[in-house]
């Protein structure tokens, strides 16, 4: 079975203003997603997982290796071939305030993608974005607010809303419960994996919280300084972590269950 995302080989580099050489900030990972899977990528930060999700999302374009959607590698499509790619792979990001227009309404945020892609339906269109605020378990009468009256876990209920749009069949999820207070963080994770199942959605979940991962991730992979050291499911991985800097990262958690 084709994979819905494959990457194989990715590099990312970036040009320092006083390095004679590029930093590299991924090296060389490869790693899958299947049609209804979680992958949590996980390590600390700055070893090279926001750069991952950016190229695999194509806002910046890989400085080796493949990205291939459903057998397609990104690399060789052209823009128009990209834009008609871009609804299937959405991302959700850390900012749930940030992500969002101040200026658009909460109805006009999750209308905007199908509006960019040309396939807003003045008659369809609003009960559409009715249907999108229940799948997200948000009240219909917040639809004319903007950000600035919501809670940051309204605001990234709306973000997945507006990811949800446009049909995706992989969501990017970059560290998407991160800015959350704690208290509501679950209720957005408990969302995530009922539309995970409703759907039938791919995941590539970055995160560094290895607690939240453990409940939402079927595989991990982990990174350090640009390279993925180990991965495997996500039972095996705890019980048995194989590299040192895992279990460092497993001690570091406060009250990780044995």
């Amino acid at each position: 079975m084709t994979p819905l995302l494959e990457v194989r080989d990715l590099t990312v580099r970036y040009a320092g203003r006083r390095r004679a050489e590029p930093m590299v900030a991924v090296d060389r990972i490869s790693f899958e997603v299947q049609v209804g899977e979680t992958l949590a990528l996980v390590g600390e930060s700055g070893c090279g997982k926001s750069s991952t999700a950016a190229a695999v999302l194509r806002l910046r374009r890989p400085d080796g290796g493949e990205v291939r959607f459903e057998g397609v590698d990104l690399a060789t499509l052209d823009k128009a071939a990209l834009r008609g790619l871009r609804p299937a792979l959405q991302p959700v990001f850390q900012d749930p305030y940030g992500s969002l227009s101040p200026r658009l309404r909460v109805r006009d945020a999750i209308a905007e993608p199908l509006r960019v892609q040309g396939r807003w339906d003045p008659v369809g269109g609003p009960a559409r974005v009715d249907e999108l605020l229940e799948l997200v378990k948000l009240d219909r009468s917040l639809a004319g607010r903007l950000p600035r009256e919501l809670s940051g876990g309204q605001c990234q209920r709306v973000g997945i809303a507006r990811a949800l749009a446009s049909n995706p069949r992989l969501l990017v999820l970059d560290e998407p419960v991160s800015a959350l207070d704690p208290s509501i963080r679950a209720g957005v994770i408990k969302l995530l994996i009922e539309l995970q199942k409703e759907l039938g959605l791919g995941y590539l979940f970055i995160c560094h919280d290895l607690r939240l991962v453990r409940h939402v991730a079927d595989r991990i992979a982990v990174m350090q300084q640009g390279r993925i050291i180990e991965s495997g499911p996500s039972a095996e991985l705890y019980a048995n972590p194989s590299t040192e800097y895992t279990r460092t990262l497993l001690a570091a958690v406060p009250s990780f269950p044995a």
